[in-house]
């Protein structure tokens, strides 16, 4: 099933997507909204991820720890509205699932029922196999997430490259199979070192996506304000900017500011007209109200 061509799909679902280990490579963005996720779809992509990067992308936190549950789903109902091939995955948030399983499932399920979602992402390794293991037997797929974990930042102490000992090695390779053996449809992999996702893709027989991983991984995603070049503030090393989007608009507001000041815009083609012959009544009953009536004649 490895070899299915494809442009034949109409709709990709997680069996598709999990059926591309060691094939073409997988092509994978986040988006937020409905025109991005149209761009994204309409451009060929496999999956698009409603990741909660969203919260500093989109609603200017400063890491992606205060996302809501119910911003999220809002953000996966846009993302739904504009997609109808790639599969739709949404980012379980920070404080939905970690603590409680049955909150955890319940998390999901609204993913699902009111976002819209195809499938979840939950964060972390071996110690996350229960709940991801849960809500595949609540019948959503779920896509796994190890390395740079952007939730456990209190705890990695900033985002750091992870897997960069032979005992943080070898505890990456156990957190991918224990997903995998959980039931996970796929695992991203983020800021670790090309050795050991190369190591980790080989081992799995489901699919890796990489993200500042290297080159070796089943297929690779990026943040979409990252690649367009839309990011206020640092990048990651990993990030390759295929446009200036930020300084194409930014321009652009420049120049409509400055057209409204010297009244160059609207211009005649961006302005409506009364037809020739209301415009002339209207005329001629505006000045003949506005004349002071005559005084007697003596």
């Amino acid at each position: 099933m490895s070899h299915i061509t494809e442009s034949s799909i109409k709709k990709i679902t997680a069996p598709h997507i999990r059926a591309r280990k060691g094939g073409q490579p997988i092509i994978a963005l986040t988006a937020y909204d409905y025109p991005t996720a149209r761009l994204v779809d309409e451009a060929g992509f496999d999956f698009i991820l409603v990741g909660d990067s969203l919260a500093q992308t989109v609603l200017g936190y400063d890491s992606t720890l205060p996302v809501t549950l119910d911003e999220m789903i809002a953000a996966t109902r846009a993302v739904k509205r504009g997609v109808k091939r790639a599969l739709i995955v949404g980012d379980m948030p920070f404080g939905y699932y970690q603590d409680d399983t049955k909150r955890g499932v319940e998390s999901a399920i609204r993913f699902v029922k009111e976002g819209g979602a195809e499938a979840v992402k939950v964060e972390g390794g071996a110690r996350r196999a229960g709940i991801v293991r849960a809500i595949v037997d609540a019948e959503i797929p779920v896509m796994g997430h190890i390395g740079l974990t952007p939730q456990s930042l209190l705890r990695m102490g900033g985002y750091k490259v992870q897997g960069k000992t032979l005992d943080a090695a070898r505890e990456l390779i156990d957190d991918a199979l224990a997903l995998e053996h959980a039931g996970a449809f796929a695992v991203v992999l983020e800021g670790i070192p090309a050795e050991i996702s190369r190591i980790i893709t080989e081992r799995l027989s489901i699919p890796t996506i990489g993200i500042g991983a290297g080159v070796d991984c089943d297929g690779q995603i990026l943040v979409f304000t990252d690649l367009v070049g839309l990011t206020f503030g640092h990048t990651a090393k990993f990030v390759r900017q295929y446009a200036d989007v930020k300084s194409i608009m930014a321009d652009a507001l420049k120049q409509y500011a400055d057209d409204v000041k010297t009244r160059q815009f609207p211009a005649e083609a961006e302005s409506y007209h009364l037809p020739e012959g209301v415009a002339f009544n209207i005329i001629e009953e505006e000045h003949s109200e506005s004349m002071p009536p005559l005084g007697p004649i003596n």
